[in-house]
């Protein structure tokens, strides 16, 4: 079925093709994707569009002594495949498998880990000033950079200081407007004039001193591979602007190109999206994106802010609605984040929504933009807690530790939907503060879960059960496998809510009445939730014993929430066997 690809192991096997034979090959890998993706599903549209590119770096550099670099790493499945990994291409993102991202300790030809966007530019351009110091100035760096991430100030960095170096560096843009959403922004829009013949001057990487060429046809190999032959044999920075169509190969991937960049489970013949047993609870992100656009009906001031995420944060429904009050950024945190402050500086109410893994890379702008000025900025943080098969780059596991240590900021965990809807409705209220409210990836608890708005006092948790002499204390939505695990047992249980400001006044009651406590979430133990209630003891001089349960301090790889969860104890069963040491 596969007769060429059955003979690749590395990509030396493919260097020994004819190149008549290679769109064969590309034929060959599409359809091998196509048939994984289908059934144990994954990133489908970014790959699919990526592929004759894929086999023309490997056919034309001596990988992986020539570096290859892919942006964001979802478009790096046919890499994969040719690298060694075609026979466990079936575990990609599974339990134990394969990453769905590059990863240098995975194989010798993922030169560097990708999951973020934006970052291949300046990592290639590193390797290649490496290679310059120690005199090998004939290895090749290639990144290519795609998915709307070249539009990431980062990217722009990189390209800034590449631009006076004389690095042996080959930047491959795959142009395929639009990343999981479609690109917006001015540079968008300069990209489709070069595309159309209308941008006749000013070519904007030509300024940057780059040795430009394209745009080409991304899907035409032998044009590919011509180019990138005349490439290898130029120094210094070069820039080659590919055109692709993301999703290619497969109809409705490229008529549907935001539902398949990740569609699920598919038919591999007719690419019909298998239909899913309909929940009767709603997504966290919907419940987000309803609310806002509720609240905004209300309330003229509120205005909403994604960096490239429209429909992973569900903002796009405000989007349609209010597209005067409801921006897409592109992928840009930082200033998504600086931008927000600016807004409320004006009177506005931003909420800005960031996966929490994204939110990482606008930390400074959250300290001296927001938190510094004490502006009521309202942080969404989407994807809190463990994620799933996108791994150990996308688990939100660290916000409650980075932003606890900053001064002015509320910090907030609903432990279902109402509590997310009745803290967005507080927020807009009118804070003193900035207030950052966590919540997961996935689907809640509740059916009924449009209820009427109520007020939620900050600082104030609450005792969702009385026991006796333990106590456990959760946040956010942790707050389930804890009340499964307890259920039928003398176990007092609290949600805290807030992990700053704490509610002092109920931790004291609950050290007084009981002689242990546990404390629960799904942060890093370091720094987090628990960390503050020790504090709290320490300060006021509890001897209680208190124990720490969360994420341990190590990467946390892929598989699914619940195998994730079993594997470091934060599973119902495993709370159950735990508790029951202190009873």
């Amino acid at each position: 079925m596969h007769k060429l690809l059955n003979q690749i192991n590395t990509p030396g096997d493919v260097r020994l093709l004819n190149q008549t034979d290679l769109p064969l090959l590309a034929n060959e890998l599409r359809e091998f994707i196509i048939n994984i993706v289908a059934t144990k599903e994954g990133h489908l549209g970014a790959s699919l569009g990526v592929v004759e590119l894929t086999i023309a770096l490997h056919y034309v550099f001596n990988t992986p002594d020539d570096q290859l670099i892919w942006d964001v790493g979802h478009q790096a499945y046919g890499h994969k495949i040719l690298t060694g990994r075609k026979n466990l291409f079936h575990t990609n993102r599974q339990w134990g498998g394969i990453s769905g991202f590059p990863r240098r300790d995975e194989s010798v030809y993922d030169s560097f880990g990708v999951g973020h966007a934006s970052t291949s530019i300046s990592a290639a351009l590193g390797m290649a000033i490496a290679s310059n110091l120690q005199g090998d100035t004939d290895k090749q760096h290639i990144a290519v950079i795609g998915d709307a991430s070249i539009a990431g100030g980062m990217a722009f960095e990189g390209l800034n200081h590449a631009g006076v170096t004389d690095a042996n560096l080959l930047v491959i843009l795959n142009d395929n407007a639009i990343g999981i959403d479609p690109s917006v922004g001015a540079l968008k829009m300069y990209l489709t004039n070069v595309k159309k013949g209308t941008q006749k001057r000013n070519n904007i990487i030509k300024a940057l001193n780059f040795d430009y060429s394209g745009p080409i046809d991304g899907h035409d190999i032998n044009a590919i591979i011509k180019e990138l032959k005349r490439l290898k044999k130029i120094k210094g920075p070069k820039f080659l602007h590919i055109i692709t169509t993301k999703g290619k190969g497969l109809r409705q991937a490229e008529e549907d190109q935001v539902k398949y960049h990740a569609p699920g489970k598919f038919d591999s013949h007719t690419g019909e999206l298998i239909a899913k047993t309909v929940s009767k609870f709603p997504k966290y992100q919907d419940v987000f994106g309803h609310t806002i656009l509720e609240l905004a009906r209300r309330n003229k001031k509120i205005v909403g802010i994604t960096p490239a995420m429209p429909t992973g944060s569900s903002l796009k429904y405000m989007m349609a609605e209010m597209p005067d009050r409801a921006f897409d950024v592109g992928i840009a945190e930082q200033h998504a984040v600086t931008l927000a402050a600016g807004m409320a500086t004006q009177g506005l109410i931003p909420f800005c929504n960031i996966y929490s893994t994204f939110l990482q890379r606008g930390y400074d702008q959250i300290i001296h933009d927001v938190a510094l000025q004490n502006l009521p900025v309202i942080f969404c943080l989407d994807r809190a807690g463990l994620v799933g098969a996108d791994g150990a780059t996308h688990h939100g596991v660290y916000d409650l530790s980075y932003l606890r240590c900053i001064p002015n900021l509320i910090i907030f965990a609903p432990r279902n939907e109402i509590e997310l809807r009745n803290i967005m409705y507080t927020a807009q209220l009118g804070l003193d503060y900035p207030i950052a409210i966590r919540y997961p990836r996935g689907r809640g608890i509740t059916e009924d879960w449009k209820q009427p708005f109520e007020n939620i006092e900050i600082g104030t948790g609450v005792e969702l059960k009385k026991g006796n002499k333990l106590a456990v204390l959760s946040i956010g939505t942790i707050a389930k496998n804890v009340n499964d695990a307890i259920e039928n047992r003398n176990i007092s249980h609290y949600d805290l809510r807030f992990v700053k400001p704490l509610d002092e006044g109920l931790l004291h009651d609950i050290f007084n009445q009981h002689d242990t406590i546990v404390t629960v979430e799904d942060n890093t133990v370091k720094g987090g939730f628990g960390s503050a209630i020790l504090e709290f003891a320490a300060t006021h001089n509890y001897k209680t014993t208190i124990k720490t349960l969360g994420v341990p301090d190590i990467f946390i790889e892929h598989g699914s929430v619940d195998e994730l969860q079993e594997s470091i104890g934060l599973d119902v069963e495993s709370l159950k066997l735990y508790f029951n040491k202190f009873l």
